[in-house]
């Protein structure tokens, strides 16, 4: 890592560039503060996943358990711009009408929602939705704090593994620089630690998320040779539900 300061205008980076937080510009950017920025991705996790669960605590004071979980998601929603969910909506459409790596990449960068995309997300927010309104009261802040931050460590370690595949400029392609050595440890530490906070038996759920990012990077490297921003939004949508389904099973 380096000095401080170098490292504040990445974390303020990640947070612009994930977040729909009112964050003032710099006076002064430069494109290494993004390439940064993405060791900070599971730390951008702990703030979403925190105001998850304060308004899913809040909410729970005066609706069910289900109201409560939906208003959560909905408030995540806003935070992050549905930025990842769009996404998870891109790569259903790309991966499910693409039969080659060109079309597939085409697809997914067409602003447009097609039917793959459109059924992906509904079926992604209706599975984190009532996973969460399933899990007992006490275990959801936690749950929903760990989600966040291990998705996201899941979801930026595919950088340290499969290459960028887009050759043409687009508002990630600065971020997509190979994530290595301390960066990559801390990106990883910074999404683990979250578990902390949750009974050991439910750690298990930690590996179901490594397999699940296990799956996707398989299947990104045989589909189009390595990742996109699109992609990583995926990963990161697919292993937040994979944790909570886990999860819930092992409650």
């Amino acid at each position: 890592m380096s000095n401080w300061r170098t490292e504040a205008r990445a974390l303020r980076a990640a947070m612009m560039f994930f977040t729909r937080l009112p964050i003032p510009s710099a006076a002064s950017w430069e494109p290494s503060d993004l390439q940064r920025a993405a060791a900070y991705f599971p730390l951008v996790g702990w703030l979403v996943g925190g105001v998850a669960a304060l308004v899913w605590w809040l909410g729970a004071r005066i609706w069910p358990p289900v109201v409560a979980s939906g208003v959560s998601l909905a408030a995540t929603l806003l935070l992050t711009g549905a930025f990842h969910e769009d996404g998870w909506a891109d790569v259903c459409d790309g991966f499910g009408g693409g039969t080659s790596c060109e079309r597939v990449l085409e697809i997914m960068r067409d602003s447009r929602v097609g039917a793959f995309g459109v059924i992906g997300v509904v079926v992604m927010l209706g599975l984190k939705w009532q996973s969460v309104a399933a899990l007992s009261g006490a275990w959801v802040p936690a749950v929903l704090i760990a989600g966040h931050a291990v998705s996201r460590a899941a979801a930026v370690s595919l950088m340290a593994t499969l290459p960028y595949v887009r050759k043409e400029s687009v508002k990630a392609k600065p971020m997509a620089t190979a994530l290595r050595g301390g960066r990559l440890v801390f990106a990883l530490v910074c999404g683990l630690a979250a578990i902390l906070w949750l009974p050991e038996r439910t750690w298990w759920a930690v590996v179901a998320v490594i397999a699940a990012r296990g799956a996707l990077a398989w299947w990104f490297k045989r589909r189009i040779g390595g990742y996109t921003g699109d992609c990583l939004g995926a990963a990161q949508q697919v292993c937040e539900v994979v944790f909570y389904l886990t999860i819930l099973a092992l409650a």
